[in-house]
């Protein structure tokens, strides 16, 4: 005599199946893009400075480099291109490995550098912003609500870097290569998540542009209460 399931318990395990599937996938996908973030944001940061120590042996100083403004109407050269881009050419491009360089037709003065991992920096200033995913930045940029949608991906999608180490009034970036931006920073755990302005928070009135600081004070990884929802 054989034995086996009936169809009744094939169903009902199936079921259950499903359930502690439907639980679990949600947090599965969640700690994956933490990973990738967390990955990918140390990965960009150290390439970077390799970058400029490398290039400062044949451009000196970095201090000393043609400095990018943070006034979006000094990005565009006589010839109507970006600014950054000859910068970029002339002090990094030869020491990144890059997937692409291209000017940005979205905002006028920026330039878009693709990296082989999927992640992408737009550079125009002194303030970089690193999308760990370059497929969120094509979204945005396809959206009809650019504005707000990105003051809303701030510290989620995106993470804001600044390079001005040519800054005396800062000494948080004064003769230092990329950090995460810290602008206004008191040097406080505090004032990164609860800045008006650019906290590590669900409202502020800027950007939460001290998200990436606060990351790095960690190690590199997402604080396990960090604010936002990833």
């Amino acid at each position: 005599m054989k034995k086996g399931f009936t169809l009744a318990e094939v169903l009902i395990t199936l079921g259950i199946i499903g359930v502690v599937a439907a639980l679990t996938l949600p947090a599965l996908i969640a700690n994956h893009r933490k990973s990738v973030i967390e990955t990918r944001l140390a990965k960009f940061y150290s390439i970077i400075n390799q970058a400029i120590i490398a290039s400062e042996i044949e451009n000196g100083d970095k201090i000393y480099w043609d400095q990018l403004s943070s006034d979006n109407s000094q990005a565009i050269d006589d010839e109507g291109k970006p600014v950054a881009m000859a910068w970029y050419n002339k002090y990094l491009a030869k020491y990144i490995d890059t997937l692409k360089v291209e000017e940005d037709n979205n905002y006028e003065g920026k330039i878009k550098v693709y990296f082989k991992d999927g992640s992408l920096v737009l550079i125009s200033g002194s303030s970089w912003i690193f999308y760990p995913k370059a497929h969120d930045y094509e979204k945005l940029v396809n959206s009809n609500d650019q504005t707000d949608r990105n003051r809303e991906d701030s510290g989620i999608k995106y993470f804001t870097f600044s390079f001005y180490p040519w800054n005396k009034n800062n000494k948080y970036h004064y003769g230092k290569g990329l950090e995460p931006y810290l602008n206004k920073w008191d040097g406080t755990e505090e004032t990164l998540r609860n800045h008006n302005s650019y906290g590590c928070k669900e409202s502020v009135s800027n950007e939460r542009a001290y998200c990436t600081a606060l990351i790095q004070m960690n190690g590199w990884k997402i604080p396990k209460d960090y604010p936002l929802r990833l």
